[in-house]
């Protein structure tokens, strides 16, 4: 198992933990790939029960590592090709989905930034829970990206969903309680014992009877067309990213991430620089 995710277990539960703090465990493939051993790791224990998904530093996830993202743009000489696009972002699509799909569920964790492509992290985990403090939400619907999974419309329904995604303002833990994106919003200094006590919680039931209820909740998801909402906001992604505006947002980027972000966020006056995509 690589670096980029930690893996321990005790106690019925796994615990994951994405584990690049100095970039804000932004995403990277390497990162996937960890992720998904870790996930592998704790299906394949008989011990554990339930799986814990948190984030290393001050952060849970600040989204797609940018860097890394406009240098797979703009390489030299490199024209788009929407399906090849469609082909990449799919892999990542197909890893988050793995926490939709574990056969043991997923209790995510969340303190600091969770922002764009890491609420993925949580919006396809099972339960949520965060710090009072947090931010989550989705600032590349300004510009530069269009929200892969989309389980915005399917966890918060039609008029919260867009109330974000047409804004690209982010909820603190209270306010996603009061919307009913988290289950509980603790003091950060609180949040490891309050995430552990509920995957231990959750832990308690048969490994058979978790599964079996997961199913009973997922399909009725998946039957409102998921699948078919994720292939087109999957290609609207790569459609976002090569508008005349996500372009130049690229070049911004490869000069000056920081100050990318913070002139793309600054006018709206949330955390603007703090967070990468």
């Amino acid at each position: 198992m690589g670096q980029t995710v930690l893996y321990e277990a005790g106690d019925g539960v796994a615990t994951l933990t994405l584990n690049r703090p100095q970039r804000l465990n932004t995403i990277v493939p390497e990162l996937i790939s960890d992720l998904r051993a870790g996930l592998t790791a704790a299906w394949e224990d008989p011990e554990v029960r339930a799986i814990r998904l948190r984030g290393a530093g001050r952060v849970f996830c600040a989204g797609y590592d940018i860097d890394w993202g406009s240098e797979a743009m703009a390489g030299e000489g490199k024209v788009w090709d929407p399906i090849a696009d469609y082909g990449t972002m799919t892999r990542f699509v197909d890893a988050y989905m793995e926490l939709w799909r574990s056969p043991k569920p997923v209790i995510a964790q969340v303190h600091g930034f969770c922002v764009g492509g890491g609420t993925d992290f949580a919006l396809c985990s099972d339960l949520i829970v965060c710090a009072q403090d947090c931010r989550i939400g989705y600032p590349p619907a300004r510009v530069w990206g269009s929200p892969t999974t989309s389980m915005w419309i399917y966890r918060l329904g039609l008029e919260r969903a867009k109330r974000l995604l047409l804004t690209g303002d982010a909820l603190d833990g209270r306010r996603a309680v009061e919307w009913g994106l988290a289950s509980e919003a603790v003091p950060a200094d609180e949040l490891d014992a309050a995430g552990l006590a509920l995957a231990r919680r959750v832990a308690l039931l048969p490994a058979n009877q978790l599964h079996m209820m997961k199913l009973l909740v997922n399909q009725a998801y998946e039957q409102m067309g998921l699948r078919v909402t994720q292939l087109i906001g999957t290609l609207l992604d790569g459609a976002a990213r090569h508008t005349p505006e996500g372009v130049a947002f690229t070049r911004a980027a490869l000069d000056d991430v920081r100050r990318a972000v913070a002139e793309r966020d600054g006018p709206f006056g949330d955390y603007g620089a703090e967070a990468r995509d």
